[in-house]
């Protein structure tokens, strides 16, 4: 498994996929620069083995794609791996190419890309860039992308007939669960505030200060408080907007956390107000802990929020429409309560971890086989 160890849905799933694989016997290697945030505790069947950058004085910029290949190599040769399963398509599909290659005459090896959004369309669509991840795409032994949505981005910039199999994002719904959650409850929520609630890595494309407009607006109609969960360069911009908007006092910044199912157990709606989202795995956790979305209209997003069921979701940067669905779910209690039903029930019926997993396993057995 590679992966991006970092803040973010890719390195997210795949960390939740390599555990709930090795819980099924597989043996599981993660191979990165660092280890993944969520891999934090010890765990049979998997194994985590680091990328050393090689510095040299005439080597001006970083050479992680080779040393990501060369490590690979490594692994696959002294670990007797089969498959190699790369998330985020830049740089390691190309690195995960590169060590298949080598490794041909020694040991078979079968190469899965996984593509989870701006690896597609943001970094994959610069110019020097594009025919690289193209490349990889078509030598890779299969493709999957997070949504429908994400799979016909990727054809349309990359060929329409590239095959790809849409696999989506899972949440472990047994770990996010609603709970009260009490002293975190009675320590953020004040004189019966309701809470808004956004996780993510602060960058610009999740538009955390939209979030801070939204709580502004629905302020006037009924009390509320932000809690602003992750950290990112847009920090100190939703900080500044709070203070001139005079509601710093009400926008809670509570930094990267690990407890994020304890956390989004006590929000009353969950905002994601992005201007790019292939599928929206912080959506997904927050309906499994029964807390409804506000979202926008953008990618995967209403592949997972149903409309008017489990939440709402509307045009991007229509902030006053995002507040108006707001205020009618928390002015309307009965409302509120049946949209938090709906989205446990979509988040177990629809996108558990035991439904999703057997998928990628059906994968492997297939590649391998074939």
């Amino acid at each position: 498994m590679v992966c991006y160890p970092t803040y973010g849905g890719s390195g997210v799933l795949a960390t939740e996929l390599g555990q709930s694989l090795a819980r099924r016997g597989h043996s599981v290697h993660f191979i990165t620069y660092a280890q993944p945030m969520r891999l934090d505790r010890f765990q049979d069947n998997i194994f985590y083995h680091e990328v050393e950058t090689p510095g040299y004085p005439v080597f001006e910029f970083n050479l992680y794609t080779l040393a990501l290949a060369g490590r690979i190599i490594d692994v696959v040769r002294y670990e007797n791996l089969d498959v190699l399963h790369v998330h985020y398509a830049i740089p390691h599909a190309i690195s995960g190419y590169l060590a298949r290659e080598i490794l041909t005459p020694i040991r078979p090896l079968k190469l899965i890309t996984t593509l989870h959004g701006t690896d597609i369309t943001l970094v994959g669509l610069e110019p020097s860039f594009h025919p690289l991840v193209k490349f990889s795409l078509e030598r890779s032994d299969i493709v999957t992308a997070v949504s429908s949505d994400l799979r016909e981005k990727t054809r349309q910039n990359f060929g329409t007939e590239l095959p790809i199999r849409v696999i989506p994002n899972f949440v472990d719904t047994t770990i996010y669960k609603p709970d009260t959650c009490q002293p975190l409850s009675r320590q953020l929520r004040k004189d019966g505030e309701f809470i808004l609630m956004h996780v993510s890595n602060f960058r610009p494309v999740k538009r955390v200060s939209d979030c801070v407009r939204i709580l502004a607006e629905v302020r006037e109609k009924v009390p509320a408080k932000l809690v602003l969960v992750g950290d990112g360069p847009d920090r100190a911009e939703a900080e500044r907007l709070a203070r001139e908007l005079g509601i710093a006092e009400y926008v809670v910044f509570l930094g990267k956390q690990s407890a994020l199912s304890e956390i989004l157990s006590i929000a009353d709606i969950f905002l994601l107000p992005s201007q790019q989202e292939a599928f929206g795995l912080s959506a997904l956790e927050a309906m499994s802990c029964g807390v409804p979305v506000v979202a926008t209209n953008i990618g995967g997003i209403p592949e997972v929020v149903s409309h008017g069921e489990t939440g709402y979701i509307s045009e991007l940067g229509d902030v006053s429409r995002m507040a108006r669905y707001c205020i009618d779910l928390l002015t309307n209690p009965k409302k509120l309560a049946i949209f938090r039903e709906r989205a446990r029930t979509r988040a177990v019926e629809k996108f558990d971890i035991d439904l999703i997993v057997p998928m990628y396993e059906s994968l492997y057995k297939e590649v391998v086989a074939e």
